[in-house]
């Protein structure tokens, strides 16, 4: 019989057609008419658990998009791991920016191209065709493993506190393992202790009762985009600190060793600015750009609109101005307090001649954390440095997993299930952007990587 290494080399031109099969599914959960494609990546999903040999395996309505559930439960008295991932994707827009339709994968050298290849189907893939590995050359799996991927991360997983909080028993684990997330670089692990959270709001100005041409009415009152811009401005100060009143005031204060820990990680302030392609960076005075990108709350303006965008020009006066803003927020920030907040400045600073309308949008998320000496991530450290052949840094993660929070809410206080991330993407994969890519190298790797982890936690206590 062969081992589980032979099995996935053996099957390596299978797994990466089925790879690309799957990202030929366009996923995009914010978008309604894509309702039905976020519902036929859930069943492609559910039927390739069924192939690995996943049992009770459902698709599972909420009032948004499905999840999917499945289950091995045959390791008596062993540990159960609960292994998260998502199936929906962002939208492509622009589109004039992809090299090639971003629905139709297409491979240049180590590199798969295609939305959602590496947020999160390549890497929320490699632990089921992992898991069919032992099954197949091992006839069990060393522990039990119950898998939960949802069809709504990409717009905040929405439904997902009410229906975790009623199937906290179907979802009842010892530790959950992230196939969301990734690692520092092709060389170099990662042990991701921490994630911000997330609030959105909308922002809406309105001044006269309908656009206006600008020279018959032309300075007569307060251009609403004028209002806007002034307003936004209020929210920042010229250093890069955050002016809404009782912004900061649940913050928890870094300690010496945290910062510590991310001191050690190599920084290369002409490097991170190429790659960003700017000349100059930017951020809350007193702290690292590592500091502030992983462990400091921010707000920022995700969008602007009013008035007429198409080419040339139209003289005209708008009679409405809007923006998006998000703040990613660090322990112990509370999503909706920092909206209220928020919506509050916007009341007090908006100027005279305009109203202001301030609404909370989809897509809140608490701020996660888990204790770099939890026992999963004592697992995790162990294996990549056995794969990689070296010490993973400690760092946090800038972006959000709705979920972490919402698992940390309704599991912790009686389980202690913590999720520990293990995926392997890339910085540098263009997730969210034109042209996303997943490394093949990285696909082969996760799958390797999910079986040695399996075996590693079942022979310690999580």
């Amino acid at each position: 019989m062969s081992t589980w290494k032979e099995y996935l080399e053996d099957n390596e031109s299978s797994y990466l057609d089925e790879l690309c099969e799957f990202l030929r599914i366009p996923s995009i959960s914010s978008l309604p008419e894509h309702a039905n494609d976020v519902r036929q990546a859930a069943e492609w999903v559910a039927d390739r658990l069924k192939t690995a040999g996943i049992e009770d395996v459902q698709v599972l309505a909420t009032p948004g998009h499905p999840v999917v559930y499945g289950q091995w439960l045959h390791a008596s008295g062993g540990p159960t791991v609960l292994i998260y991932g998502h199936f929906d994707t962002q939208p492509v827009d622009p589109i004039e920016l992809w090299s090639q339709p971003p629905f139709e994968p297409v491979i240049k050298g180590d590199r798969l191209y295609a939305r959602g290849a590496s947020d999160d189907k390549g890497n929320m893939l490699a632990p089921i065709l992992a898991v069919e590995a032992l099954l197949k050359t091992r006839g069990n799996l060393p522990l039990n493993v119950k898998f939960f991927f949802e069809g709504q991360e990409e717009i905040g997983s929405p439904q997902l506190p009410d229906f975790i909080s009623s199937h906290r028993e179907l979802l009842a684990c010892d530790l959950i393992l992230s196939a969301d997330g990734g690692q520092w670089a092709k060389d170099q692990p990662t042990l991701v202790v921490g994630r911000r959270g997330l609030c959105a709001v909308q922002i809406d100005l309105k001044s006269a009762s309908q656009d206006v041409h600008s020279g018959t009415y032309g300075g007569t009152f307060l251009n609403p985009i004028h209002a806007l811009a002034r307003l936004i401005d209020s929210m920042r100060s010229p250093d890069g600190r955050i002016m809404v009143d009782g912004f900061y005031d649940q913050v928890r204060a870094l300690s010496d060793a945290e910062r510590e820990q991310i001191a050690r990680i190599p920084y290369n302030e002409n490097e991170y600015m190429n790659g960003l392609g700017v000349q100059q960076l930017f951020g809350e005075p007193g702290y690292t750009t590592y500091e502030r990108a992983w462990i400091r709350p921010t707000l920022d303006v995700n969008g602007i609109w009013g008035g007429f965008q198409g080419e040339g020009i139209k003289t005209v006066i708008p009679s409405e101005a809007h923006a998006k803003i998000t703040c990613r927020l660090v322990p112990d920030q509370e999503p909706d307090k920092i909206a209220e907040r928020v919506a509050a400045h916007v009341e007090k600073h908006a100027p005279a001649g305009v109203s202001a309308a301030v609404q909370k949008l989809v897509g809140t998320a608490d701020p996660y954390t888990i204790p770099l000496d939890h026992p999963g991530n004592q697992a995790a450290r162990a294996t990549l440095k056995e794969l990689y052949g070296k010490e993973p840094y400690v760092t946090r993660m800038g972006g959000t997993i709705p979920v972490s929070g919402i698992f940390l809410k309704f599991f912790l206080k009686f389980l202690d299930a913590h999720m520990v991330n293990f995926a392997f993407g890339l910085n540098d994969e263009n997730i969210h952007a034109p042209d996303e890519f997943f490394r093949i190298s990285s696909f082969k790797r996760g799958l390797n990587a999910y079986c040695m982890m399996l075996e590693r936690l079942s022979q310690q206590s999580v």
